[in-house]
């Protein structure tokens, strides 16, 4: 069972209103579930809509954000709990401790590396949990076809391509992750490094 799902989005809101509604039924279906968000801690963009709707829903939610973004006073003031880090890599590192799953909504290269770094620590083993993205008006239709491609040439193994959710639904996604059954690492399980806290 996931009960905190971290979220990785947009610190911009794009030009498409479709991806503003999207993150607010994102926000407030978590906080319908009573699963808790887990995200960035900005108040900008989707990041802010998406914490925004689980607040207003009556949600737990969990911010991580590093010390320069809290300084040019980007925090979100009113979060359930607000983790206050060093730096972008100590960031991931939390808000994979907090999480059960992940989801990438709409973004840009920020949001990608954050989600595809979550995937590969679960092709290797250094946690087991699922990865999703949330096909906001076809989206990432261009990035699954390349991931389908890359493991159709055998970059990537069919297991862990097969386990990577991608829906426009974020019901059933989250429904996925509830009855997610990880694959088998790259190598087998390995060790999992101290560093990552996971």
């Amino acid at each position: 069972m996931t009960n905190s799902i971290a979220i990785f989005c947009g610190s911009a809101l794009g030009t498409d209103s479709v991806f503003l509604e999207a993150a607010q039924k994102v926000g407030e279906t978590i906080a319908q579930q009573g699963k808790t968000l887990v995200y960035g801690g900005g108040r900008s963009g989707l990041m802010g809509v998406v914490a925004d709707s689980a607040l207003n829903a009556g949600g737990k939610v969990i911010g991580v954000i590093p010390e320069i973004l809290v300084n040019k006073e980007l925090a979100h003031p009113d979060l359930t709990e607000l983790y206050v880090v060093q730096n972008m890599q100590e960031r991931k590192m939390k808000m994979s401790e907090l999480s059960d799953g992940f989801i990438a909504l709409p973004g840009g290269t920020g949001t990608f590396e954050e989600i595809f770094e979550q995937w590969t620590w679960a092709q290797l083993g250094i946690h087991l949990k699922p990865c999703a993205f949330l096909n906001v008006d076809g989206f990432y239709d261009d990035l699954i076809s390349f991931l389908q491609r890359a493991t159709e040439k055998g970059f990537t193994h069919s297991r862990f391509m097969e386990t990577l959710q991608y829906s426009s639904s974020i019901e059933e996604i989250l429904y996925q992750f509830d009855h997610f059954i990880a694959p088998e690492p790259k190598w087998g399980m390995v060790e999992k490094p101290e560093i990552a806290n996971v």
